[in-house]
């Protein structure tokens, strides 16, 4: 099983919160059961390697055992210690030294393709990582730990290395631990408030591997990543204060930590169905409210890098607020910043052109090539933006003209939908361009078109656009368009949404195990996270000709808005979700139910209560179908082949033939 990786150090009674950190996490899973061994989160906080490798080939060594010693000399002047998953916090090595003084180094990577003397890439500017090096003195035992501002967001791999040493140094590694910097204000970081399980072991492990990622992109307010100044300095410190809350969520684990808007678009929908930690996305949301221009723009992220530079990510935010109001019911917060959502949507309102569809003007969007200003993504965008506004609208009947409001931004989105209809839509491509006669049609926008229903999920356009995305696929995931010779898992995730809505949970499923499972199973990756991105030829190039000129090493493999698999998997292919704020009203309504997955179930927690369902077909064709939820709530329950019909909140079940 996965938590037989580490060796337990203590056990999660035992444990405290990250330095410094309030502890006010879960204790315990909201849902315990079998499917707790998929989990990669460990029981406790600190932890230690899995294996010893050689540094020249990766070559497995032996198993890491603390009783057991490893020895650094004239000979052996390297070696690489395995976690086995994506980790992140600070090492302490505890030694044994003979013979002259020493400096030991530790050097970090994500890839096992990158391990060596020098970590991978985990900022910006010119300068290399390089490595962290503690001064041992002549014939001592003793402990040395990473200094707090060398804390490594993310890595699998460690390399202990003798960087000078005497011919007579011999340095006998004794026990090697990390402290996990991870969700920093849970105690239990097991203590998952949601569940998945299905008869596709490959489903269930990549669910998981988007909440660890998840978890891995928890950190602590005053641990965001700062550049070194001159930036053509080496090294690295993640003592960035990105806000002054325990917890944010921000981009990646390794890179960029900073909070980045368009991230959370995939990765809150995400947190809800998994560990449930929605005060991380809160925290994040409330920085980036605090950072808003005097014109309504919000900035493409959070300080140090709060740049007024992309309409699109200015746009995330607030579809951002709307889904922390849907999941957590938090109107209190909501009403707050109700105001500068308003401010902001009148902005990119202001930004429509003559013919109706949003005119770019910042020049910066997800890594994309940006190409056209009269941008469909932008425009898809801000649909959803509206219709999301006119629902939290009806949903703070207290606020300041919410009803007119609500009526106001259902018109614009109407007239919105009409004019991308008729500007960006191409009947003979069957998909819609990138802007007015372009001859791209991008995966973004027409995966944004499906997944926020600008066409009806029903209808002729989306079985076309549907099938426009999967002609794209190759082995490994789409090739995006607009972003040429590139898997972007992000915008894939919002592909896997378009294609449940479209009806083709088959294709869902497909592209899943095609993108998710390749990388989940890949040898050289975490095997227990989502990736940043990654070349449609296997390698970790991504995004070399669209600024990320230091090529592999710069690659983050534990990045938040690639975990789409985790929520789509519970939302729509389970298809329980909530439809208003913490599931006062819920949709039980599962994408397919056939021979291939004739197993699942699911669940997780709003302030309301617990929300499960579970979902089994027999060899002849016999469905049983549970639901159990909060008392005070209904939902409406729509099976396939069956006539949809509402019910109480409670516990409930539906048996019939499946044709």
């Amino acid at each position: 099983m996965l938590l037989s990786l580490f060796l337990i150090v203590g056990t999660c009674l035992a444990q405290s919160c990250w330095r410094g950190a309030q502890c006010n996490g879960p204790l315990s899973p909201a849902f315990p059961g079998p499917w707790e061994s998929n989990m990669f989160a460990p029981r406790s906080r600190t932890i230690q390697p899995r294996d010893v490798l050689t540094l020249l080939k990766g070559e497995h060594l032996a198993k890491y055992d603390h009783e057991r010693y490893f020895t650094l000399d004239n000979t052996t002047t390297a070696l690489v210690f395995d976690f086995g998953i994506e980790v992140g916090g600070l090492v302490s090595v505890d030694y044994t030294l003979t013979g002259s003084a020493t400096r030991l180094g530790l050097a970090f990577t994500e890839a096992k393709n990158h391990i060596g003397t020098e970590s991978d890439s985990s900022r910006g500017g010119s300068g290399i990582d390089g490595a962290v090096f503690g001064e041992l003195k002549a014939t001592a035992s003793g402990r040395y730990t990473m200094p707090r501002e060398k804390l490594r967001g993310g890595f699998r791999y460690l390399t202990l290395f003798l960087d000078s040493h005497a011919p007579d140094t011999v340095l006998s590694v004794d026990k090697i631990t990390l402290e996990l910097s991870f969700q920093p204000t849970w105690s239990n970081l097991q203590a998952y408030q949601g569940y998945f399980d299905s008869s596709d072991e490959l489903l269930n492990k990549i669910w998981y591997a988007g909440a660890w990622t998840l978890q891995s992109n928890s950190i602590s307010g005053d641990s965001g990543m700062r550049t070194p100044s001159p930036a053509s300095l080496d090294g690295w410190d993640n003592i960035e204060v990105i806000s002054s809350a325990d917890t944010v969520l921000v981009d990646g684990a390794k890179r960029d930590r900073f909070i980045w808007n368009g991230d959370m678009g995939t990765a809150v929908p995400s947190v809800f169905v998994s560990t449930g930690d929605l005060e991380s996305a809160r925290n994040s949301l409330e920085v980036i409210y605090g950072n808003q221009a005097e014109n309504g723009q919000f900035p493409k992220a959070g300080p140090p890098n709060a740049i007024l530079r992309s309409d699109t990510y200015h746009l995330w935010h607030l579809v951002g607020t709307y889904n922390y109001l849907l999941y957590w019911g938090d109107t209190a917060f909501v009403a707050k910043y109700w105001p500068h959502f308003t401010k902001g949507l009148n902005r990119t309102l202001s930004l429509l052109s003559s013919n109706g569809i949003v005119n770019v003007t910042g020049d910066q969007d997800w890594g994309r090539f940006t190409y056209g200003t009269e941008r469909a993504s932008a425009s898809m965008l801000l649909y959803r933006a509206l219709t999301g506004a006119a629902s939290i609208a009806s949903w703070l009947p207290n606020a300041q003209d919410a009803k007119e409001l609500k009526m106001y931004y259902l018109a614009q989105a109407s007239k919105l939908q009409e004019a991308i209809i008729t500007n960006l839509w191409d009947e003979e491509k069957g998909a819609f361009a990138n802007s007015p006669g372009s001859g791209l049609y991008p995966q973004d926008a027409n995966s944004l078109a499906l997944a926020y229903e600008i066409v009806d999920a029903t209808s002729a356009k989306a079985a076309r656009i549907s099938d426009y995305l999967a002609s794209n696929w190759t082995p490994i995931g789409p090739s995006c368009p607009e972003l040429p010779g590139n898997v972007s898992p992000f915008i894939s995730s919002i592909e896997l949404d378009g294609h449940f809505r479209a009806g083709r949970s088959d294709r869902a499923l497909q592209l899943i195990k095609d993108l998710w499972g390749w990388y989940l199973t890949h040898e050289n990756g975490t095997q227990s996270t989502t990736p940043e991105g990654f070349n449609v030829d296997g390698s970790w190039e991504y995004r070399r000709q669209r600024g990320y000129t230091k090529g592999e090493v710069y690659l983050s493999h534990s990045h938040g808005w690639s975990s789409g698999p985790t929520s789509t998997l519970t939302e729509h292919m389970l298809g329980l979700r909530v439809t208003k704020p913490a599931g006062a009203e819920w949709v039980l309504k599962p994408a397919s139910i056939s021979e291939v997955l004739d197993r699942l179930e699911g669940g997780f927690v709003t302030p309301k209560g617990k929300f499960s369902a579970k979902i089994k077909r027999s060899s002849k064709g016999i469905v049983r179908v549970e639901w159990d939820t909060p008392r005070g709530t209904r939902g409406l329950v729509d099976l396939p082949g069956e006539r949809s019909f509402w019910v109480r909140g409670g516990k409930g079940r539906r048996v019939f033939r499946h044709k």
